[in-house]
């Protein structure tokens, strides 16, 4: 009986010798991948510190991240040298990714990812020649971005920072009737230059107001314009029949400068123009002029050109101008989603799954 025992005892310390011996070389072999990769984190760039939470510590926790050490635009210069050897860039709208850029950073650039829905600041032909993935930001900004516009739109129309001014100022003695007047959205005629997915937001939450007619221009008729009885018409009648009119169009070639003297001519003297898409869409010189001269009541902008406007610029002395910093999409929700999506697409490239990319840009 004895014998027995014995020898099962002796059994089992020769399996679980053999059992040990594979633990230990699979947990050598898990380790030295484990060290491997962590040798071998790929280099990502980003051109800022102050990126949202969510996107930071989802590329910091897998990739070798190199950074720019100030809350500004990354200088050109810095941008050169920090870029050589990196797999991939995370870029926002201020940094212009050229072929300067791209012939610097080298041949295993295999993504950028930019953290907006523009890409007027990206070379897309460069990209493609050279077969870089491309990333953005469509759709979550929408909400954020129509929600300043007409925030935007009232505060222009209705003369809010004049009247805040005002009351600081002490110019507010007492209750006048035609005192701080400003023009009303009720029976009004709204016209959305380029009704994308953030013009048929805006359209949608105007509509409440009792807007009489809402008229859009656009390649194509769009369907979702039904929901708020937009109308597609030419860019001439939109102007010369809008009391608001809001442009929402991306910066092409084609749409560079849109909007100059002979396009302020033809909208009503009593019209407000509203400009959340790219300062470039205007001739600001021309707006300027327009807006001193009553060629328009008013204007709005979330965007200007350059950015940040100069302090003495003309604009910034008109008491009919309203002027933001480009805070379209700025609420923290959507700045940390937008961070998130960026470096999710970064991500899915860098591991060999560009079609599980969140937001690829289609070249």
């Amino acid at each position: 009986m004895c014998s027995v025992i014995i020898k099962n005892m002796y059994f089992n310390h020769i399996i679980f010798q053999n059992l040990s011996k594979k633990i230990n070389k699979i947990h050598s072999r898990f380790l030295h991948t484990t060290l491997m990769s962590m040798a071998n984190k790929p280099k990502v760039l980003i051109t800022r510190p102050d990126i949202p939470g969510k996107g930071l510590n989802l590329l910091q926790e897998q990739c070798d991240v190199v950074s720019w050490n100030k809350q500004t635009p990354i200088p050109r210069s810095e941008l050169l040298s920090k870029v050589p050897g990196v797999s991939a860039i995370f870029c926002t709208l201020t940094d212009k990714i050229d072929e300067e850029i791209l012939n610097a950073a080298g041949k295993q650039l295999q993504v950028v990812a930019t953290m907006s829905v523009g890409t007027d600041h990206l070379d897309l032909k460069a990209l493609k020649n050279r077969n870089i993935q491309v990333g953005y930001t469509p759709n979550i900004l929408t909400n954020a971005t129509a929600e300043l516009i007409v925030g935007l739109l009232l505060t222009t129309s209705r003369r809010l920072l004049e009247a805040n001014k005002a009351v600081h100022s002490g110019e507010w003695k007492a209750w006048a009737p035609t005192w701080m007047c400003g023009t009303g959205l009720a029976n009004s005629t709204v016209g959305i230059v380029g009704l994308g997915r953030i013009g048929c937001k805006v359209a949608e939450c105007l509509k409440p107001f009792g807007v009489s007619q809402i008229l859009y221009t656009s390649r194509t008729v769009k369907q979702e314009a039904t929901k708020f009885n937009g109308e597609k018409v030419q860019l001439d009648k939109l102007l010369s029949e809008s009391d608001f009119v809001i442009v929402t169009i991306a910066l092409t070639s084609d749409t560079k400068e849109l909007f100059n003297t002979k396009t302020f001519e033809k909208m009503k003297r009593s019209a407000i123009f509203i400009n959340a898409s790219r300062g470039e869409v205007v001739n600001q010189q021309s707006l300027i002029e327009a807006l001193k001269n009553g060629t328009i009541k008013a204007a709005g902008l979330d965007v200007t050109t350059p950015e940040p406007l100069p302090l003495d610029s003309e604009l910034l002395k008109l008491t009919n101008c309203v002027v933001l910093p480009h805070i379209g999409s700025a609420t923290i929700e959507t700045r940390e989603e937008m961070a998130k999506i960026t470096a999710e697409n970064i991500l899915a490239v860098l591991r060999g799954a560009t079609n599980e990319m969140p937001a690829p840009l289609k070249l």
